[in-house]
């Protein structure tokens, strides 16, 4: 497993993992980022991610995106 910053931008990924506290880990899956679901890496910026889930873009700083294991 790695952080999704470190994934290709434009690559689909499966979430294999959301760390952190559970309140951090509520926010995500209200995002509609939960394991085995699917989300696309649109760009990253100095660690700050843009992320593609379902018809949506999110955007994440740094230490969300690191939470989440792909």
């Amino acid at each position: 497993m790695m952080p999704i910053t470190v994934a290709e931008c434009g690559e689909e990924v499966i979430v294999r993992k959301v760390g952190g506290n559970q309140e951090v880990r509520l926010h995500l899956e209200n995002l509609g980022i939960v394991p085995g679901g699917l989300v696309t890496l649109v760009s990253v910026n100095d660690g700050n991610v843009i992320l593609k889930v379902k018809e949506s873009r999110i955007a994440l700083n740094r230490d969300m995106a690191m939470k989440i294991m792909v």
